[in-house]
C-alpha cells in the first residue's frame, strides 16, 4: 500500500526524546508513513522569528497536510505567540479532539468506567488573544464566538458521536452570565441537536459541569465546549485518568490535521530519559486512524495497553501506583518504555478492553449563510479613561453633550451600574463604559458628533462599541442594572 507522507516536529524540552520513542514504535509496528522533519519552537523564536515557525516549515506542513508535533516551549513575555494557537488558526484546525478513558484497575481511578471524549472548539473564544491595556488600571480581552465556527464544532461533535457509536453529547457553557457569546454556543447546540434524534443531548453550566466531570466523568460520552473551557476540562479529566502524560489530542480541519500530546515541554526533565511518551503515542494512534491505518493504530494501542498491564511504567505512573499502595511495578525510562511496547506488538491486553478502531470519516456540511442579515445601528458604548471625576460628575457632563438621537442611558464601572443611582461601596477604576441608545436607527455620523462633544468637555474616550439590532432583536447585552 502507498505510504502516507507526514510532517514531524521534534519540539523542545522532552519533545525530541518522546518523539524518538514514538517513531520507534510506529515503524516497528509497520506504520505506512514516510516523514519530513521540520524545526519549530524555541530555537526559531530566539533566532528572531516571533511566530516560531519559518516559511520552509509552513511549506512542508501544507504539502503533507498531516503534522505530528512534540511539545513546544513558548518563551514567556515579549511578542511571542503560542505555536499551537498559530498552527490551529492558520490551518483552520477547528476541532480539538481529546479522548480520555480509565485504565483501572491497572492505573487506579475513582471512576473505573470513565470513557469520554472532549471536543474543544479550537480557533475562537479568548484564544483570539486580542488584549489591550486601556487605562492605567484596566486591561481587556475580547471573547470571540462566531456562528459558522460554532456550527462546525457542534456538528463535528454529533458526527463524531454517531461515527464512533456513542449515544450522548453534552454541551457546557456559562450562558447564564455570558448571554450573547456563550448563549450563541448553547443556542446552536440545541438547534443542531434536533438533527440527531438518535443521540441524547444535555447542557450544563460550566462550573457545575466541570465539577461533575471531576466527580462523575463516567456519566459523559462526548462533551463539546468553547475553547477555554475545553482546554481546562480536557486536562482535568486526563489527570483523573491517572496522568496528563497519557493523553493525546487531534486537531482536525477540513484539509489539514495536527496531532500532539496535551502536556507541555517539561524542560526540567529534558535529556533525563524520564518522560512518558504515552501522550504523543496516543496522538500518533489518532493520526493513524485519521489517515486510514486503523489496523496499525489498533496494533500499537493494544501493545501499549499490554505494557501497562505488565506494570512497566515511567516515573509519573510509578508515582500514582506508589501513592495507591501498589509496589509490583517496574519503573523504566522513555527509551525502555518504547522498547517494551515494541516487544508486545501483536499482543492484546487481558484485563483492559482491547482497542478496536472503526473507519471514521466525518464530513461537515456547509454552515448557513448569515452574512445577509441586516444590522441596524441603535447606539454606542463609549469607554472613557477618567481618573479625576466621580460617577455623578461624569454623568452630568455626558448629559450635557448627549444629542437629540443619542441619550445617555447609564454608566458602568467594571460592568456594574454606577450612574444613575451610584452606590458608594462599589469599587471604582479609571475605566468607564458610557451607554448611549436611540429609539431609532442612527449612523456613524451621529456617533462622530457625540464623540466630538465628549472631547469638547475634556473627557478622554479610548474605545467605542457599536450597539446593533437585527430586525427587532437587540444583539448586545444589557448593562448590569439596566
Amino acid at each position: 500500500m502507498e505510504k502516507a507522507r507526514i510532517t514531524v516536529a521534534r519540539g523542545d524540552g522532552i519533545g525530541p526524546e518522546i518523539m524518538d520513542a514514538v517513531l520507534n514504535v510506529l515503524f516497528s509496528a509497520g506504520a505506512r508513513v514516510e516523514i519530513d522533519e521540520i524545526e519549530v519552537g524555541e530555537k526559531v523564536y530566539l533566532s528572531g522569528n516571533t511566530s516560531g515557525i519559518p516559511d520552509t516549515a509552513w511549506e512542508t506542513i501544507k504539502k503533507n497536510k498531516i503534522l505530528l508535533k512534540a511539545p513546544i516551549t513558548t518563551p514567556q513575555g515579549g511578542g511571542y505567540k503560542s505555536i499551537n494557537v498559530t498552527i490551529r488558526k492558520t490551518l483552520g484546525l477547528y476541532a480539538n479532539l481529546r479522548p480520555v478513558r480509565s485504565y483501572h484497575p491497572i492505573i487506579p481511578c475513582r471512576s473505573p468506567n470513565m470513557n469520554l471524549v472532549i471536543v474543544r472548539e479550537n480557533e475562537e473564544d479568548l484564544y483570539g488573544s486580542i488584549e489591550y491595556q486601556q487605562t492605567s488600571e484596566m486591561t481587556m480581552a475580547l471573547k470571540l464566538i462566531s456562528i459558522p465556527g460554532t456550527e462546525k464544532i457542534i456538528r463535528f461533535a454529533f458526527e463524531y458521536a454517531r461515527a464512533t457509536g456513542r449515544t450522548k453529547v453534552t454541551c457546557m457553557t456559562k450562558d447564564n452570565i455570558l448571554k450573547i457569546t456563550d448563549g450563541l454556543f448553547h443556542k446552536i447546540f440545541e438547534e443542531i441537536g434536533q438533527e440527531y434524534p438518535d443521540i441524547q443531548k444535555d447542557h450544563w453550566i460550566i462550573d457545575i459541569g466541570m465539577a461533575k466531570l471531576a466527580n462523575s466523568p463516567e456519566i459523559f460520552e462526548v462533551v463539546v465546549l468553547p475553547n477555554l473551557y475545553g482546554d481546562i476540562a480536557s486536562d482535568v479529566v486526563a489527570e483523573i485518568a491517572g496522568s496528563i502524560g497519557l493523553a493525546g489530542s487531534a486537531n482536525i480541519g477540513d484539509e489539514y490535521a495536527m496531532f500532539e500530546a496535551i502536556h507541555g515541554s517539561a524542560p526540567k526533565y529534558a535529556g533525563l530519559n524520564m518522560a512518558n511518551p504515552s501522550g504523543l503515542l496516543n496522538a500518533a494512534v489518532m493520526m493513524l486512524v485519521h489517515i486510514g491505518q486503523g489496523d496499525i493504530a489498533q496494533k500499537i494501542e493494544n501493545a501499549w495497553l499490554k505494557t501497562l498491564e505488565d506494570k512497566i511504567v515511567t516515573y509519573d505512573i510509578a508515582r500514582v501506583l506508589k501513592e495507591n499502595g501498589i509496589t509490583d511495578y517496574k519503573q523504566v525510562g522513555t527509551k525502555e518504555f518504547a522498547s517494551a511496547i515494541v516487544e508486545r506488538i501483536g499482543e492484546e491486553p487481558k484485563v483492559l478492553k482491547p482497542a478496536k478502531y472503526p473507519l471514521i470519516k466525518i464530513k461537515i456540511k456547509e454552515t448557513r449563510n448569515v452574512r445577509d442579515a441586516i444590522l441596524t445601528l441603535r447606539g454606542v458604548d463609549v469607554f472613557l479613561d477618567e481618573r479625576r471625576l466621580k460617577p455623578h460628575e461624569i454623568g452630568k457632563l455626558l448629559e450635557e453633550v448627549q444629542t437629540e438621537k443619542l441619550k445617555l442611558i447609564m454608566i458602568t464601572n467594571r460592568g456594574q451600574k454606577v450612574y444613575p443611582s451610584e452606590i458608594t461601596e462599589t469599587l471604582l477604576t479609571d475605566h468607564w463604559r458610557c451607554r448611549f441608545e436611540s429609539d431609532s436607527s442612527i449612523t456613524h455620523k451621529d456617533i462622530r458628533e457625540l464623540l466630538e462633544r465628549i472631547e469638547a468637555k475634556g473627557l478622554n474616550w479610548i474605545k467605542i462599541e457599536n450597539l446593533y439590532y437585527i430586525g427587532d432583536k437587540r444583539v448586545y447585552s444589557l448593562g448590569q442594572g439596566q
